[in-house]
């Protein structure tokens, strides 16, 4: 793993000098592939895996697992089956003989992949919905009769003075 301060300087290298990515792998003793990751990404990504972990005991029985699930979703959610629960008719009915921890967290994988994802809208400054709306107010110590506001999903916030009120 590669220290911050080297990721920063290789960063620097290639994006403000300019200089190319083998002249800065030759310099910092680093392969040209893992100049360009750096270069890609701004903070260092981590550890990333190439595969998700296969559990060999629980492989066999994921239908029967989602199979309870799906037929919980049609009764009273008191009635549902927990994880302990679901682990003892795995190990009564079916002859499982995993422990609780890959049940559990397979439940939880399950669940999190069948919930309903929103994406947040994002809108840069002069690209946004507009909502408008009106309201007396204090301009420069005036009073200002109608003032228009431009919240715009907090992406940007502007306000246009339409009159003035003479004192």
């Amino acid at each position: 793993m590669y220290s911050v301060e080297l990721y920063v300087k290789i960063r620097r290298a290639v994006m403000v000098e300019c200089k190319s990515e083998r002249e800065v792998a030759r310099f910092f003793g680093v392969h040209r592939k893992t100049v360009k990751k750096m270069c890609q990404y701004a903070v260092p990504p981590g550890y990333r895996r190439k595969s998700e972990p296969v559990s060999p005991k629980l492989a066999a029985f994921t239908g029967i697992i989602d199979a309870i699930r799906e037929a919980d979703k049609h009764v009273h959610a008191k009635q549902r089956h927990t994880a302990i629960r679901i682990l003892e008719r795995l190990r009564d009915e079916h002859g499982f003989t995993g422990g609780y921890t890959i049940v559990r967290n397979y439940i939880y994988e399950a669940a999190t992949r069948q919930k309903e994802m929103f994406m947040p809208l994002a809108h840069r400054p002069g690209h946004a919905q507009v909502d408008f709306g009106e309201a007396d107010g204090l301009y420069r110590r005036r009073l200002a009769g109608a003032v228009l506001l431009f919240p715009s999903r907090l992406a940007a916030f502007g306000w246009l003075l339409c009159q003035s009120i003479p004192d």
